[in-house]
């Protein structure tokens, strides 16, 4: 595994305890404690991965399959959900643009779309009508393949734990966490933009885009400021989360209010 120069420097590491025990999973439960307390009834192994759409290569592959022809990278990410709380993560995962390259998307394609799996007898969350299930989640072709997107199968250097979307989920750090669709189980290529399970939700509230921008409040709370966990005090919330300089070409001419 190698140390990926694209990692976030010189910040704090949010603690492992924090991490995974304070998550967003409504396959779960609604609750932050709920993905500690109920993930273990998540087997991810043995798991399946399929690859539908406008690809040349398709089909259903084994989860080790899946990510054995590439090198897993560390990176440190900041992530910041939409409730005005952040943390900062080590990832251990695999760059999503070199996993579409695998699969051979054709021009047809202009987005990505991910799934995560239906099993209401391991994710109690699904059999309630808490939310349209399963939960869907999807992204620009030229999003998906910019290099700061990942799917990740770890953290901390150890196997990803199941409340944090185990065996594999999206790490999107630009965006807010709701866009980081866990424990995927189909990847599609598509000629549409995909409903994302919060945009069918409540759609007043969640867009497709998801973009972090501090001059753009939720219609609940301010984006202005965030609190790390594991700290006291708020913070400025950055454009893009920091990542600016890398992704804000992704949206230029494009309405603001529209990118989230």
């Amino acid at each position: 595994m190698k140390k990926s120069p694209l990692s976030t420097a010189g910040e704090k590491l949010t603690s492992w305890d924090d991490i995974t025990s304070y998550n967003n999973f409504y396959e779960f439960g609604p609750y932050k404690e709920d993905p500690k307390e109920q993930a273990w009834r998540l087997k991810p192994r043995p798991w399946t991965i399929t690859v539908e759409g406008y690809a040349a290569k398709k089909g259903t592959f084994g989860f080790d399959e899946f990510i054995q022809p590439y090198a897993l990278e560390e990176r440190v990410y900041r992530m910041r959900c939409v409730e005005a709380w952040s943390m900062v993560i080590p990832w251990v995962g695999i760059p999503l643009k070199d996993i579409i390259a695998t699969y051979q998307p054709t021009s047809q394609a202009k987005y990505v779309e991910f799934v995560t799996a239906f099993n209401p007898a391991q994710m109690p969350g699904e059999s309630t009508r808490m939310l349209p299930w399963p939960y869907v989640e999807g992204l620009r072709m030229d999003e998906a393949m910019n290099p700061l997107a990942i799917l990740a199968v770890g953290l901390y250097e150890e196997t990803l734990p199941n409340q944090d979307g185990a065996p594999i989920r999206l790490v999107v750090p630009w965006k807010y966490g709701f866009k980081g669709v866990k424990s995927i189980a189909k990847i599609r290529f598509v000629d549409y933009q995909p409903k994302n399970t919060w945009q069918v939700m409540t759609p007043n509230e969640y867009g497709f885009y998801a973009n972090v921008n501090p001059n753009l409040d939720h219609p609940r709370w301010s984006q202005a400021t965030e609190r790390r966990i594991g700290t006291f005090f708020r913070q400025k919330t950055l454009p893009f989360n920091g990542y600016a300089d890398q992704v804000a070409s992704l949206y230029a001419g494009m309405d603001p209010k529209k990118l989230y």
